[in-house]
């Protein structure tokens, strides 16, 4: 199938022991099918410079906010690595280059940038300069520019009051083999307001009486629940790509909020196409931070799940006033045939090319109460919600 493209914006986890997960794999920033013009690799006196351009998926903030807004993440990577060494960015104006920003080399060998897209609808060209460090020469990376991400091929802002139909319902009957024998997805739980998507967790007012839920140590009774949960597979799909959602999450833990990706024809034994979970957020007091990133493949008839908790979360966060249940965060998934990679607000958290889907996938949001997480809530602290503020694909097919 091929992807359908659809510009709709203004128009309209399971907790396995850490035996079970697979580890992951390292590569190079520019690890994708082929190189373009949104990405340069140069190399000079013993050093090499990597400079990559992504799309608009920096956008941090209390508030909703317009997608053309955000800032495109500006990426270096440069070895050797050395920690705390100033790179800086420009930005070429005319026939001359202006610096826009500065940043410090990590740990990872990145530094990290915001810079604007475009100028009067034109691409912008990039490049960095990392500075004398250490016995390092000054070393210049070769031109990067923004073209590839000029234009969305979807894009739904969650305008006025009703959902886009590129949307539909997921999961509305109770679904033990789910592990939500508890819980369901209900229209009730999915609502377009002040310019984002409200997705709940509610108590469901139509079944009397209460439900055991089970974890592996715990049982207990608790009203059902019903569940926002959305998906585009009738509506949207794609192969290969960069997806985004700014998302403002849940605060309490007893349900996780989720933007994710599933393969048309689902995930299953013998299927190219696998579960990709971008984020996955388990509350504010989760004592792993609450942030997750998967792949759900099949090893034969067995499911695995290849990923993590997203270590020192709190490192993406832009102050100490900062928050996931306070604050909107971009969270994308860049995919190519060769890699995987997840970001929060243009950072990079995880990488892997150990299993990539290979099938078109489509999106799907939804704030889940599976029943091992939600016998952990009070029927009293319902409802909870996640807002989302904003989605976009940018297409990039595989030559």
């Amino acid at each position: 199938m091929s992807a359908r493209r659809v510009l709709a914006g203004s128009v309209a986890a399971l907790l396995l022991p850490a035996s079970m997960l697979l580890s992951t794999e390292s590569g190079s920033a520019t690890d994708s099918a082929a190189q373009s013009a949104s990405t340069s690799v140069r190399q000079k006196a013993g050093q090499k410079i990597s400079l990559e351009v992504l799309p608009q998926i920096v956008q941090q903030g209390k508030r909703t906010a317009s997608a053309n807004s955000a800032k495109a993440a500006v990426t270096a990577t440069i070895k050797p690595v050395k920690v705390g060494r100033k790179v800086v960015l420009e930005q070429l104006n005319g026939s001359s280059w202006k610096k826009v920003s500065t940043a410090k080399q990590e740990k990872s060998g990145r530094a990290s940038f915001a810079a604007a897209v475009s100028k009067g609808g034109q691409p912008l060209t990039y490049r960095v300069t990392a500075q004398k460090y250490k016995g390092l020469k000054k070393v210049t990376s070769t031109s990067a520019d923004t073209a590839q991400w000029l234009t969305p091929t979807f894009s739904d802002e969650f305008s006025g009051s009703t959902l886009n139909p590129v949307w539909s319902m997921r999961g509305q009957d109770y679904e033990p083999t789910s592990k939500r024998y508890c819980s369901k997805g209900d229209p009730s739980a999915v609502k377009v307001t002040g310019g984002a998507l409200r997705l709940s967790v509610l108590k469901d007012k139509s079944r009397s009486g209460k439900c055991l839920a089970k974890s592996r140590k715990l049982k207990k009774k608790i009203s059902y629940r019903v569940n926002g949960h959305i998906g585009s597979r009738d509506g949207f799909t794609f192969k290969y790509g960069v997806a985004a959602a700014r998302v403002k999450m849940q605060k309490a833990q007893g349900q996780h909020a989720s933007f994710w990706l599933q393969p048309v024809g689902e995930n299953h034994p013998g299927s190219d196409g696998h579960e990709i979970d971008v984020i996955e957020y388990f509350g504010d007091k989760h004592p792993q931070g609450g942030l997750t990133s998967f792949i759900h493949w099949y090893k034969g008839k067995r499911l695995i799940k290849t990923g993590s908790w997203i270590k020192d979360s709190k490192s993406f966060l832009k102050n100490k006033k900062d928050g996931w249940s306070k604050n909107y965060h971009v969270f994308s998934v860049q995919w190519t045939p060769k890699s995987i990679i997840f970001r929060i607000d243009g950072k990079e958290t995880w990488r892997t090319s150990a299993r990539v889907s290979k099938t078109e996938q489509y999106l799907i949001l939804s704030l889940l109460a599976s029943d091992y997480e939600a016998l952990e809530m009070k029927d009293s602290k319902l409802p909870q919600h996640m807002y989302v503020d904003w989605v976009r694909v940018w297409e990039t097919p595989a030559s």
